[in-house]
Parts: structure tokens; C-alpha cells; sequence
């Protein structure tokens, strides 16, 4: 049985980084960056990357899986 665990994650700083929808992890432009099985994060290529602290919902990465979202670049206006 597939889990739908669409959601929002944050980093550990509670930086918005990506979104879940169905099986997917994507960025914020919406390019799909992982595979999604229950907790565990996948590569395409297959290859165990890490794992969500919780299922359902939005979630909040722990410094160690930071590293998996970069943060994004916030533009700076100038006076």
C-alpha cells in the first residue's frame, strides 16, 4: 500500500526547501530531485540518500539532510 504524504519541507533553519506530492520530492520550481518510499529518501538512480523524521504532512529536516536541499538564494534589493 502507497502512502500519500504530499507536504512542505523546511530545512532546519525553517527555510521552505522543496514539496512532496505522491512519491516525489521536488524543488521549488517543481523539478522532481528524489524518490519518496515511506521515510527514506531515494535518488532516481536508486541510491539511499536519507530519511524524513516523520510521515504525513509538512516536515522539518534535521541539520544531517540539510545538505540534500540547498538553500536558495533570496534576492537582495539595493538602495
Amino acid at each position: 500500500m502507497l502512502h500519500s504524504m504530499d507536504g512542505k519541507i523546511f530545512n532546519s533553519e525553517g527555510v521552505y526547501v522543496a514539496f512532496i506530492q505522491a512519491n516525489g520530492i521536488y524543488d521549488l520550481a517543481g523539478t522532481k530531485l528524489y524518490d519518496l518510499r515511506i521515510q527514506r529518501i531515494y535518488k532516481p538512480t536508486g541510491e539511499l540518500v536519507g530519511h524524513l523524521n516523520s510521515v504525513g504532512g509538512d516536515k522539518r529536516l534535521d541539520k544531517s539532510t540539510d545538505r540534500l536541499f540547498p538553500k536558495r538564494i533570496q534576492s537582495t534589493w539595493w538602495r
